[in-house]
């Protein structure tokens, strides 16, 4: 099967490295989307597995509309009745338009359907649908006339982990999170310290990481009562997998800060649902008080930049704090996502790699100003 998954702009490399890891084969990539080749095992481990990737789509088929006409005939084309089963409850749940003809999503919507009914209806012979079975919700994204339509194998968007159920005003969504440290050479057995950690995303992500937790290993999916197409038995195995590949006994040294008690206490309930509570030290702390004895370490941080938390006029200030603080500690690199635009003169020096990355419809930056690479331990 073609496998879908979308990601945020910005980031396809970072999910097309992830998925080749995983073992799989990446076929195309384009503007927040990677297509890799895979089977049903496949949708279970990459579910499961994937950090950086919003859901996994099984591809049913691709064709070029300009007209609803077109669009109707290309959708009863497919296969559908080798995915949807006679008491399948379908529905276009999302629909995407981009430099098209066709871009009225509830017309999308409402023609795929009677499509699909239309093609099953010849094909099970029968013309009411009870729709009282397993969820199959199906995708539709329209570029400059190219339709791509894929089922949801996901359901609620795999950024959503399971463990945080409480959120800072401005939460960093957690499949970003992660490929932000990604991005980095941060590796579990270096300091990491978030001084504006509200809920605790990236502390918790980065121990998710150090531990080899795979982010869906507790929660489920919507394909888990596909058995048409995936057994029960072959998400038991992925899941053992998952199970199987966590490292118990790893230690670490990640810190979070975060100058609002509340927030601090969030962020160790949030922990602790991640199974990681032991493996994070949280505390209020102001930014003011960065500091840390040894060398080599990372700050890795989304810091208020004035669009819902403060004053723009505030940020001069704050942004200015964290570069003192940098210098301070030397030898270490810092790492941040910011649509603040004057972050670089504030922090006080240019950064080595920054890479534009769309959070949401927000145009942001990921600076990185690096420091020196640590010395290698004598074998």
């Amino acid at each position: 099967m073609e496998l879908m998954a979308p990601c945020h702009f910005g980031l396809e490399s970072v999910l097309k490295k992830e998925i080749t890891d995983l073992g799989y084969d990446v076929s195309k990539v384009e503007d927040g989307r990677v297509t890799f080749i895979g089977d049903d095992e496949a949708v279970c481990r990459a579910n499961i597995g994937l950090r950086t990737a919003e859901r996994i789509l099984i591809k049913v088929t691709s064709f070029n509309a300009t007209s609803f006409e077109e669009l109707f005939q290309g959708t009863k084309a497919a296969p559908w009745e080798d995915y949807l089963p006679k008491d399948a409850r379908f529905w276009v749940a999302k629909a995407a338009s981009v430099k098209s003809a066709l871009f009225s999503p509830s017309d999308i919507q409402s023609v795929m359907k009677k499509a699909i009914v239309d093609r099953l209806s010849q094909k099970y012979g029968i013309t009411h649908f009870p729709e009282d079975g397993s969820e199959y919700p199906i995708r539709v994204f329209i570029m400059k006339d190219e339709v791509t339509v894929g089922l949801d194998t996901t359901g609620d968007s795999l950024h959503k982990r399971g463990y945080r159920k409480l959120t800072a005003k401005a939460p960093i969504a957690e499949n970003l999170a992660a490929a932000l440290i990604m991005l980095t050479p941060w590796r579990g057995d270096r300091i990491l310290v978030d001084p504006f950690c509200g809920s605790g995303t990236f502390p918790i992500e980065a121990a998710l990481m150090a531990a080899n937790i795979a982010p869906g290993m507790n929660r489920s999916f919507t394909a888990k009562s596909w058995e048409n197409l995936i057994g029960a038995n072959v998400w038991k195995d992925a899941y053992e997998e998952a199970h199987d590949e966590v490292i118990r006994d790893v230690v670490c040294d990640i810190q979070g800060y975060d100058i609002d008690d509340e927030m601090v206490s969030i962020a160790r309930q949030n922990a602790a649902k991640a199974g990681v509570e032991n493996m994070i030290h949280f505390q209020r702390r102001d930014v003011a008080q960065l500091s840390h004895p040894k060398k080599y370490g990372f700050i890795i941080t989304n810091p208020p930049y004035g669009e819902r938390i403060m004053e723009k006029s505030e940020m001069a200030g704050l942004y200015g704090t964290l570069g003192d603080r940098f210098r301070a500690l030397d030898s270490w690199s810092l790492c941040m996502i910011t649509a603040y635009e004057d972050a670089e003169k504030a922090i006080g020096r240019k950064a080595d790699r920054n890479r534009k990355i769309y959070n949401g419809m927000m145009k942001t930056y990921f600076y990185q100003f690096m420091g020196p690479k640590p010395p290698k331990a004598n074998p």
